[in-house]
């Protein structure tokens, strides 16, 4: 008696061709290349999805009001956590690859993509400034989230590109990222997602690394490990220079 057995199990390979960038004054943006194999003996049609996502952050919005003709910035609003930088590459767009939930599920793309707010609205008060933190349950959070992904996107730190990922030979694919000059420091997460039928059937993840070297790094770490220290001393370095140009030029 003849037994149906289940089709073999796709898997996919992924590496890139830089774990760390270095950033340094000069730093003008990489690019990083991942690339890979899909290896499936049935050889049905597959798809891939890259997502890169760089280090969480708390994000600052301010709305502009008419006031009386005179243009004012509203009370700031925080979120309290998204990707400062992220793409998603694919071999084609992400809505002839999968399903609405199957995307919401991965993160997958910018309209799926997870920014930090909670349940409920609150107040919170950073360096003597009261700011609104966004909640996911208020009626203007798609409106502040979209405002979110538009100015990403305008920075060049978010995006979506439907022929990001491309086979080049038979199994074997290549997507090439863009890292540009804001790039924020830290940990990065490379998710690469096969998918057949609509459905992902095999994940790898990879990390990449951007830190600072050199005096910027201990710049770097410096303003952000002892934030008011370093503005005390940023405000007494402006003074002493706007001295000593005065002295220089009443001399001359």
């Amino acid at each position: 008696m003849a037994v149906d057995l289940p089709p073999p199990v796709a898997a996919v390979s992924a590496a890139l061709t830089e774990t760390e960038v270095k950033v340094t004054s000069g730093f003008r943006g990489a690019d990083i290349v991942i690339y890979g194999a899909v290896f499936d003996p049935s050889q049905r049609p597959s798809d891939l999805v890259v997502l890169v996502s760089g280090p969480e952050q708390p994000i600052r919005l301010a709305q502009k009001n008419r006031v009386a003709g005179i243009w004012l910035n509203s009370r700031p609003v925080v979120f309290t956590g998204a990707p400062g930088f992220y793409i998603a590459a694919s071999t084609r767009p992400l809505n002839q690859i999968a399903s609405f939930s199957a995307l919401r599920e991965l993160n997958a793309g910018l309209d799926h993509l997870a920014i930090a707010a909670p349940e409920e609205q609150r107040i919170e008060r950073r360096y003597g400034v009261r700011d609104m933190v966004v909640s996911r349950l208020g009626s203007d959070y798609l409106d502040w989230r979209r405002a979110v992904i538009r100015l990403k996107e305008k920075a060049g730190l978010y995006a979506a590109e439907a022929d990001g990922v491309r086979f080049v030979d038979r199994g074997l694919f290549r997507a090439q990222i863009a890292l540009p000059t804001a790039a924020p420091i830290g940990k990065y997460e490379a998710r690469i997602i096969l998918f057949q039928d609509g459905r992902p059937v095999s994940i790898r993840d990879r990390t990449l690394t951007v830190e600072k070297v050199g005096l910027e790094r201990h710049l770097y770490l410096f303003a952000h490990q002892r934030p008011w220290t370093y503005g005390l001393a940023s405000v007494a370095i402006a003074l002493l220079a706007g001295w000593a140009a005065s002295v220089v030029f009443r001399r001359s």
